[in-house]
């Protein structure tokens, strides 16, 4: 260990020791299969922690089931962004809510389904919407980037989404959760326009 401070530091007034010329550098050779076998191992111990986790959820969820059933109500697991907004968020994906959603097995089971976070975290909108409108309780939209306003200043063109939803069987509502960038009342004007 190098003489110092416990982080390795030179102490003040202490010299340097003179490296031997034939002194080894202090370098470990590991070869690229040693690298990738030990990220296997690491990634085979996160996917367990997922699963157990996930499990975990699932059970969760089936305990307040039971209540929301009895009450009519429906529990909604919001999809958001672990990308931007949300780090180390697990309900980030579509297809990873209506698995959840279709594993506890309840119809007061579904999902909130971000348009704006999901654009985030895997585009392909419509085609999501369509393929697991069965799991969604509930809409949010807003524009991205900046989840401001439905308007041609963002991504995401909303008419071809909303026509999805209304040709499929969902019944619920479409909530507008965004900053205005102006007067909220125009902009809410031109949100419920698209519709």
């Amino acid at each position: 260990r190098p003489r110092g401070t416990a982080h390795g530091a030179p102490r003040p007034n202490s010299a340097p020791r003179a490296r031997n010329s034939h002194t080894p550098p202090l370098v470990a050779a590991v070869s690229p299969r040693a690298l990738l076998e030990d990220r296997e191992r690491v990634m085979e111990r996160k996917l367990a922690a997922q699963i157990l986790d996930t499990r975990a959820q699932e059970e969760g969820l089936r305990r307040v089931t039971a209540a929301a059933e009895e009450r009519g109500i429906t529990l909604c697991m919001e999809l958001l962004n672990s990308r931007v907004n949300h780090p180390d968020y697990q309900c980030d994906r579509t297809a990873w809510g209506a698995a959840m959603c279709r594993a506890v097995g309840s119809p007061r089971v579904k999902l909130l389904h971000d348009i704006y976070h999901m654009q985030i975290m895997e585009g392909d909108l419509i085609r999501n919407i369509r393929d697991y409108i069965d799991c969604i309780g509930h809409f949010h939209t807003a524009g991205n980037p900046g989840r401001q306003d439905l308007d041609d200043e963002q991504e995401i063109y909303y008419p071809p989404i909303m026509k999805a939803i209304s040709a499929s069987d969902y019944q619920g509502y479409v909530g507008h959760e965004y900053r205005p960038k102006a007067g909220t009342n125009a902009s809410h004007d031109h949100a419920f326009g698209i519709f």
